[in-house]
């Protein structure tokens, strides 16, 4: 019996280990992908997957990584991304702003496009895209990253377009606030204070939430496509508009 393998790239840590832990429950062999050797070797032997160390803006790891996968795949989840500084325009960091395009739109791009051979193989496989409901709004301090998601957003639904015919499914998840153990404490440079600030008094999702999600698009039927779903806590309205309990 064929067992169906997925790539998870950003896999060391988030929404990224999550989804593989997650995919493995369901069946999947699942390659997990990141810079951070020790963390993914970690993961794939917990969960009995693969471990495949690559920076993902750099073509010839990627180009590695391909071949490491091999002819058929059956799952793309492009977990790989980030923001850094909520600094606004008039103050922004340039090289924090490329930093971002790198991570969140050149390494999805570049992974796509090299294991797009793969998932076209066979019967076809799925490209899920992790974006953000930044890809959706704009907010004050977040131009760099708002612009890199609304990047992803587009970039999924070219692809969905030029993709038509074939027997690839191209998918989004935009999640809103999720707590994690990175994400808010790289925003703002190492300052926990104001990382775990983002989350008092709000029940926020948690990076198992979006993995289950995300396992559920990547299980639809083969004819079934989900083009986006966008998930928040019940605590978000929006992004200005967050429910929170008095500390």
């Amino acid at each position: 019996m064929h067992r169906r393998t997925a790539v998870v790239t950003g896999a060391s840590g988030g929404i990224g280990a999550a989804t593989a832990r997650r995919l493995s429950t369901e069946g999947f062999d699942v390659v997990c992908v990141a810079r951070r050797s020790e963390r993914i070797e970690v993961l794939a032997q917990e969960i009995g997957g693969r471990a495949v160390t690559c920076d993902l803006t750099d073509a010839d790891q990627v180009a590695t990584l391909a071949a490491a996968v091999g002819d058929s795949l059956d799952l793309l989840v492009n977990g790989a991304g980030g923001a850094i500084g909520l600094e606004p325009l008039e103050h922004a960091v340039a090289d924090d702003w490329r930093q971002m395009y790198e991570i969140n739109v050149i390494a999805t791009l570049q992974a796509t496009r090299a294991l797009l051979p793969a998932l076209e193989a066979d019967a076809g496989g799925t490209v899920l895209n992790v974006g953000s409901t930044a890809g959706r709004i704009a907010y004050e301090g977040g131009g760099g990253y708002t612009a890199a998601k609304h990047a992803v957003a587009v970039m999924t639904e070219t692809l969905r377009l030029e993709l038509s015919g074939r027997p690839v499914r191209v998918c989004e998840i935009a999640p809103g606030m999720v707590r994690t153990e990175e994400f808010s404490l790289t925003r703002f440079r190492g300052d926990a204070d104001r990382a775990d600030a983002v989350y008092a008094g709000v029940d926020p999702l948690e990076a198992d939430d979006v993995a289950d999600v995300i396992a559920w698009m990547a299980t639809r039927p083969a004819h079934v496509n989900v083009d986006l779903v966008v998930v928040k806590p019940l605590d978000q309205a929006s992004h200005h508009k967050v429910a929170r309990r008095p500390q």
